[in-house]
């Protein structure tokens, strides 16, 4: 992930988590994930594992969508 999107993820989900009224602590137990994870990821640091980010996302009702490229390969 490219600073931007984690910037942008961190501020879905920091949002999302005050929406709910939920604290850090209780998303995290929640989730799962360990503390300093969590407070890396609203923070827009880090490169968390696809796991990691996914459990908390469930957690709070969210999902994220991958789009895989297209690939061409020309043959020799």
């Amino acid at each position: 992930m490219g600073n931007k999107e984690q910037i942008r993820i961190g501020k879905i989900v920091h949002d999302r988590r005050k929406l709910l009224g939920v604290n850090q602590q209780t998303l995290s137990e929640l989730a799962g994930v360990g503390i300093n994870t969590l407070l890396a990821i609203e923070r827009g640091e880090g490169n968390p594992q696809l796991s990691t980010l996914l459990a908390i996302l469930d957690t709070l009702g969210l999902k994220i969508d991958i789009n895989l490229k297209t690939m061409t390969y020309e043959t020799v």
